[in-house]
């Protein structure tokens, strides 16, 4: 028997071949042990909990983890055994290849997690998954790409003429597509930095409007006339944003003028008067009221109150109340509004 396991073939010993194949079947055993018990019950338990982030972890060690230990297992087996040169050559790049496949596919996967979380925390609705998409698979590219050459690295080609004739190639396409970068930088910025969502009403400069699309290149406005603005991101990043869709409650200062023929008692009642009046609005939240100013033919008051909606209809829906409230109550306590006129006093003993 003893005779039976020291014949050799191939340059290694049946009892080697043995402890190979013992070395790869116990390997197996483990990792079945470490999926159907360990694994399987972090699945259950990750499915009671309310974050995400435990699934993503328990699926990725599903798809890449214990494929690579798979791979690790057969990789300790063969490496064992004694190999000829040309197959162990083979081998070594099989491995290179696998490895760099497994450690690419983990590094993508988290990259899109992250950008999916990042979008569904800031409500991201159907178009920006479609962009977030459209920036996964350029970023999976670009991965693979760098794997790619990593791996024509490990393997011995020379990568460094190419990658510098790459560089070269690189300057001459960005000098070349200047502008088309920065809107796609741009692009980035109004990704992830969130000046405006779509749905947003938004002011540039002397255009208003609601965000309808964000593009690689190109923002569309509808704008309140109707018509389609198509704004460059880069203009819009480069300017200064009104975003009324965040407007928390909106500012209203608006001055009134009466006679100087009302009376004192009159003029001391009127701040209460639209006091009362703006309170009275659900919608308004008063601030201040004074007698301002003497002008050249009214009594100036000055009130500020605030409108607690960021809609505009509501805005002016509330606004016009306002005013038609002030105008009824001041007719019934006899009040004039002022307008521009003048009086001459003619002396009759000129």
């Amino acid at each position: 028997m003893q005779n039976f396991f020291n014949q050799i073939y191939f340059g290694n010993s049946i009892a080697e071949y043995v402890t190979a194949i013992g070395i790869f079947i116990v390997g197996i055993l483990i990792i079945k042990i470490l999926d159907k018990i360990f694994l399987r019950r972090l699945k259950k338990w990750a499915e009671n909990t309310e974050t995400k982030l435990d699934d993503f972890l328990v699926r990725g060690m599903q798809r890449t983890l214990i494929p690579l230990l798979y791979f690790i297992s057969l990789y300790a087996a063969i490496k064992y055994l004694n190999l000829d040169k040309r197959f162990e050559k083979y081998f070594e790049i099989a491995s290179v290849i696998i490895f760099t496949f497994f450690v690419l596919r983990a590094v993508t996967s988290i990259i899109n997690y992250l950008l999916k979380a990042f979008v569904d925390k800031g409500g991201g609705g159907e178009q920006k998954q479609k962009q977030i998409r459209g920036i996964s698979n350029i970023i999976s590219f670009v991965i693979w790409v760098l794997g790619f050459v990593f791996v024509l690295d490990n393997l011995g080609f020379r990568v460094s003429a190419v990658i510098a004739g790459l560089g070269i190639g690189g300057i001459a396409i960005a000098l070349a597509a200047q502008a088309v970068l920065g809107d796609l930088f741009s692009y980035f910025v109004i990704l992830f930095d969130r000046p405006f969502e779509i749905g947003d009403f938004i002011t540039v400069s002397d255009k208003s409007g609601t965000i309808e699309h964000v593009g690689i290149k190109t923002t569309r406005i509808r704008s309140l006339s109707g018509e389609q603005l198509i704004v460059s991101n880069t203009d819009l990043t480069n300017s200064r944003i009104h975003n009324f869709k965040r407007l928390e409650k909106r500012r209203v200062v608006f001055k009134i003028g009466v006679v100087y023929q009302t009376s004192a008692e009159k003029l001391k009642e009127i701040p209460e008067i639209v006091k009362n009046i703006i309170m009275s609005e659900p919608k308004a939240e008063f601030n201040r009221g004074h007698f301002v100013l003497y002008g050249d033919f009214s009594l100036i008051f000055e009130f500020v109150y605030f409108i607690l909606d960021q809609d505009y209809i509501q805005y002016m829906d509330t606004q016009q109340k306002i005013n038609i409230n002030i105008y009824e109550e001041f007719e019934k306590q006899g009040i004039q509004f002022a307008y521009p006129t003048q009086t001459v006093y003619v002396n009759k003993n000129g």
